[in-house]
């Protein structure tokens, strides 16, 4: 069904008067002529609106404004312009537009990611960071991550061994999911070695798709009760398979602890029933189930595509993949699974993880922000209930910041002080200011590097046959979504280093 079809029909079937939209008196950002109704939503026609906003940037200068459907939106794609907004009003642009998927279960309601900035945020956001993230905590837990590296290793070796290709989304998915269930919950949810529980991988997938398509009902709220394209209903379904699973942990847990006087567990599930305990006003069962959503979602998906794309990058340049075991060999000896206090000593191997995240950052525009008053940002106006997108993708490419921006090229980094940590605004995959991502120092710092390096330095890797007629043809067509995914899901066969 056509449903931008049905939207027109409905819409001038209900209104009599059609008008065409123009701008107030308060100066906007530039942009396109927008048409009556829709707006500019036909300049996003096409898979790849990242790239489409892109364009309009090309054209119209790093903050651009449009009008999508109802809703005016406001496109930030320049380091300098990102700066205004992230670091220097930061505060007027902290709060978040919430995607209509979102309001599944009222997630939206309790979700550290999605609530406003205010007392339960700054709660929900010290018990993350202080409990799960804090240094001292992913210090804790460095050997279990070497554990579940040691896994994918043992994995791949299987695959080396019967000849079978690798899917390294799949390999590193699973890889991740494990991790945080462990630290969570202390126990796996998906066996490393088949393809079991393959339903739960689902699942969080879908949810990444449902809440990542464009959606009808955020550009014409009317639009809400009718839901067209359904994205509302079914990520209510995925939700509530989570939740399912996460009611059933928890009580698993209660009855432990009511039947086992010694049971004490040190992992984050014990922490929040703690904490529930001792202030159910802070924390109630619904924060710690869309926490667990959020940790779950945002954990994976976001390492997965990192992996996958450097894996897909060093491929498609076996000269990098040389030159990353060169280095591997002399710093941390061939074959050895990587430890973390290595990351520090493999500075390619960092340019490697770098590169990949300038190139393909793993939110191509961050997660959206709504002013709730007028702001003056190098003297245009972004109107109170603007939604702004951060084009990071852009930012990433912009050859007023990089040169040859569309070449994967890791030496960059070798002489660049640049990092990920959202003080260099040339490079902010993780966002910056207050609502920076708080798995950074998890994602960036420890699993990314780990996973790849002991990858690279146990295997020699190689294209499946059929995938391209060499490296340098290898398919790198995106696929949109919240993550930027890779559209063919990369297969690459490994043999013993």
């Amino acid at each position: 069904m056509d449903y931008f079809t049905l939207l027109l029909g409905s819409i001038f079937a209900s209104i009599l008067l059609i008008f065409v939209s123009k701008r107030s008196n308060k100066k906007l950002p530039p942009g396109p002529i927008q048409l009556p109704i829709i707006g500019n939503l036909f300049h996003l026609s096409g898979a790849k609106p990242h790239i489409s906003l892109a364009n309009l940037s090309n054209y119209y200068g790093p903050i651009i404004s449009l009008k999508l459907g109802h809703i005016t939106t406001v496109v930030i794609s320049s380091s300098a312009m990102a700066k205004q907004v992230l670091q220097k009003q930061d505060q007027k642009f902290s709060n978040r537009f919430i995607p209509n998927a979102i309001q599944a279960h009222n997630h939206y309601k309790f979700s550290v990611t999605w609530l406003p900035v205010g007392p339960t945020w700054r709660s929900l956001r010290r018990i993350l960071n202080s409990n799960i993230l804090s240094l001292t905590k992913l210090d804790a837990n460095q050997q279990l991550r070497s554990q579940k590296v040691q896994q994918l290793v043992d994995y791949v070796a299987k695959c080396s061994q019967e000849g079978e290709a690798v899917v390294i989304g799949k390999a590193a998915f699973k890889t991740s999911l494990n991790l945080l269930s462990n630290i969570l919950f202390s126990k796996d949810l998906v066996d490393p070695f088949s393809d079991s529980n393959v339903e739960l991988k689902n699942v969080i997938w879908n949810i990444v798709a449902e809440v990542g398509k464009p959606n009808l009902v955020d550009f014409f709220p009317i639009l809400e009760k009718i839901d067209p394209q359904r994205i509302r209903r079914n990520t209510y379904i995925y939700f509530t398979k989570l939740f399912v699973l996460f009611d059933d942990l928890i009580n698993e847990r209660l009855e432990e602890k009511r039947t086992s006087e010694n049971i004490e567990k040190n992992d984050v599930l014990e922490m929040f029933l703690k904490i529930q305990e001792e202030n159910s006003e802070e924390i109630d069962q619904n924060h710690i189930k869309s926490l667990l959503l959020d940790i779950f979602t945002g954990g994976t998906d976001t390492t997965t595509s990192t992996v996958e794309w450097a894996m897909a990058e060093i491929l498609k340049q076996p000269e990098i993949m040389k030159k990353a075991q060169a280095e591997l060999a002399k710093i941390v000896g061939m074959g050895k699974l990587i430890e973390e206090a290595d990351v520090y000593r493999l500075p390619y191997l960092q340019c490697i993880v770098k590169e990949t995240l300038r190139m393909h950052p793993p939110v191509p525009f961050l997660l959206p922000r709504k002013v709730e008053e007028d702001v003056e940002v190098c003297g245009y106006i972004v109107p109170k209930g603007s939604q702004v997108l951060i084009n990071v993708w852009a930012i990433g490419r912009d050859p007023a910041s990089w040169e040859d921006p569309l070449v994967f090229k890791p030496e960059r980094f070798l002489n660049l002080e640049v990092d990920v940590r959202g003080k260099d605004f040339e490079l902010i995959p993780f966002g910056a200011g207050r609502r920076i991502c708080p798995g950074l120092p998890l994602a960036a710092f420890r699993m990314v590097p780990i996973m790849l390096g002991s990858l690279l330095n146990s295997f020699n890797w190689k294209l499946e046959e059929g995938t391209s007629s060499t490296p340098k043809e290898l398919d790198m067509e995106e696929k949109f979504g919240i993550t930027l995914a890779k559209a063919r899901p990369l297969r690459a066969i490994p043999s013993p280093i």
